[in-house]
């Protein structure tokens, strides 16, 4: 692990040393054996939070602590740079490329489009396989209510989630990055223009579609909790995220484990790309009042 700065350390971490995990578990066998700490002096939620991770991470896990971000690329078989500030990803994830071993890199995967292509056209030239996701995208709830057919084909979606802004991290690449995983999660790519409303705490993307389909995300800058409304040919479905069964970022963990296993992310880079894209246009829009292309 790179970057001890957020919570999906402990989360991961806690995940992957459950003692109660059976060998049919997709998480069984994996452990986080080495870390750096990192942290970013740009984001004091950052700095501020890396010595109770690293400290956690020792005393509950036995995570070795190195001294570089290099000796944690040597020593691992895997590469999950977590570091909170989306816009140091370029720098870690160049130092850790000539090693050749998978990355996840946590959400987001940058703050800019111009970052996501360097990252892109350094993994192509060292043979490194990536992969990049929210929790969000693969919340039991949603991704059981995609799979359903009863209703047609999906016309369109409306996503709501808390979309608290932080100093440090360009507005909606902070938290509203969950949200835009999940509409892309229900519509898929294709998005070709954004227009960004905000109004109080009340923040509304919409985003248009090549094919003529709508979908958007409406945030509230003082929190609440993640749902969705699918809509398709014959009639809607609400998705309350918090249904599901199974925790949301133990369905992303099995993702990652699987993707390190494989080699094949279950994202293609294509649309990692867009939803940086469509990021970025939102926030261009927000500035500006009117619509913005991807």
């Amino acid at each position: 692990m790179i970057g001890l700065d957020t919570s999906h350390v402990s989360i991961f971490a806690k995940l992957l040393h459950r003692d109660e995990a059976e060998p049919s578990s997709r998480l069984f066998g994996a452990t986080v054996g080495y870390a750096y700490p990192g942290g970013s002096s740009r984001m004091e939620l950052s700095y501020s939070r890396v010595d109770r991770y690293r400290n956690e991470l020792v005393s509950q896990y036995g995570v070795q602590m190195l001294d570089s971000i290099e000796a944690v690329a040597e020593a691992s078989d895997a590469i999950m740079i977590e570091s909170v500030d989306g816009s140091t990803h370029l720098e870690q994830f160049r130092i850790v490329a000539p090693y050749g071993k998978p990355v996840f890199i946590d959400k987001p995967f940058t703050t800019s489009l111009e970052d996501a292509y360097e990252i892109l056209a350094l993994a192509e030239r060292n043979k490194v396989t990536i992969m990049s996701s929210s929790s969000l995208r693969y919340a039991e709830a949603l991704t059981n209510a995609v799979q359903l057919e009863e209703l047609g084909e999906i016309i369109g979606a409306d996503v709501r989630g808390p979309m608290p802004f932080v100093q440090g991290q360009a507005d909606y690449f902070w938290y509203g990055v969950h949200s835009v995983e999940m509409l892309f999660a229900i519509m898929g790519q294709g998005c070709r223009k954004v227009h960004t409303i905000c109004s109080g705490d009340h923040e509304v993307i919409i985003g248009c579609w090549s094919d003529g389909r709508i979908g958007t995300v409406r945030g509230r800058r003082q929190g609440g909790g993640f749902g969705a409304v699918i809509h398709r040919h014959r009639g809607s479905d609400y998705v309350d995220i918090q249904t599901g069964s199974k925790p949301y970022y133990e369905s992303l963990l099995e993702q990652v484990i699987d993707f390190f296993r494989t080699g094949h992310s279950p994202v293609s880079l294509k649309e990692t790309l867009e939803i940086i894209g469509f990021l970025e246009a939102a926030n261009r829009s927000r500035e500006t009042g009117i619509a913005s292309s991807l």
